[in-house]
């Protein structure tokens, strides 16, 4: 069987990139100041936060139906199977509507992965299904194992600042108020499907130290040790590329031997955080 596996932009995952990799990717829209734009193609990173930190009215929004359904059309007229992995169905609706377009329009030839990842681990995800369909697996199977492995994975976020989580309604203006005098920034976790407060910092350097302290003990405790054959490390950042990799070579001499990942991170995340943010994550190699 001849399958297509298909993300949307909230991997991550470039339109160049994702030629390369023989990967379809449907661009996520945002609505700034009420007119559309789709990321990666009228939308790019710099224009995003350019706008957010202008004062621009951003939000983001689901793919059309249209839009989903076209990608998975254009997939199936070389293909006999799709495997569809949206961002995660606690963070947006779109995996939802995802699953019931398959099921009512596509009859067993698109499976959708509801595994509740975001950002560079839903890249993962994307790479892991690739893995598997050159080694045979089935869609179904493909599916199965990915969801399965939903609460592999961990992410920790600390923020630059305060004030689009306040815009977002995600603190008060009180507590806004009194961490903004305090100077103290929360350090945010994306654990399955949810973005919780973990924990909080004064300065980046203490949130960095915190959530390396962090993804040591998913990892030591949750995903079966610290070691490169077992799990992977990666660092996302929201319009702070240099910052982005200075933390990932900071990981890269935490733990020596490990091949960090570092991209932006997600602008379905970063529309709520705001610039200047540093996110780590650890996953568990899939063993297939």
């Amino acid at each position: 069987m001849k399958i297509a596996v298909i993300t949307d932009s909230n991997s991550g995952i470039s339109m160049n990139e994702a030629r390369e990799l023989g990967i379809y990717v449907v661009p996520m829209p945002f609505l700034i100041d009420g007119k559309e734009y789709f990321e990666g193609i009228t939308l790019t990173q710099e224009k995003f936060y350019e706008r957010l930190e202008a004062g621009s009215e951003v939000s983001t929004s689901q793919p059309s139906p249209e839009s989903v359904m076209n990608t998975w059309d254009d997939a199936l007229a070389t293909h006999d199977a799709v495997i569809y992995i949206p961002m995660s169905s606690g963070l947006s609706s779109s995996c939802q509507t995802a699953l019931m377009l398959a099921e009512e329009d596509y009859g067993g030839r698109v499976f959708v992965v509801n595994n509740q990842r975001i950002s560079v681990t839903q890249r993962q995800s994307a790479l892991d299904a690739l893995a598997m369909i050159k080694k045979g697996y089935s869609a179904a199977d493909i599916k199965r194992i990915l969801e399965e492995d939903r609460l592999n994975s961990s992410i920790y976020i600390t923020v630059g600042t305060l004030e689009y989580l306040k815009k977002g309604g995600r603190i008060t203006p009180a507590v806004y108020a009194i961490g903004s005098l305090l100077r103290i920034k929360p350090i945010l976790s994306i654990q399955g499907e949810k973005l919780d407060a973990f924990a909080t910092c004064r300065t980046i350097s203490h949130g960095k130290e915190t959530m390396i302290a962090a993804i040591r003990k998913d990892a030591e405790t949750r995903f079966g040790g610290l070691d490169k054959d077992n799990v992977y490390l990666a660092v996302a950042c929201s319009a702070n590329l240099e910052d982005g990799e200075a933390f990932a070579q900071e990981l890269r001499e935490a733990f020596p031997g490990f091949d960090v990942y570092m991209a932006p991170l997600s602008l379905s995340i970063g529309c709520h955080i705001g610039p200047k943010s540093l996110a780590v994550t650890v996953t568990k190699k899939l063993k297939v």
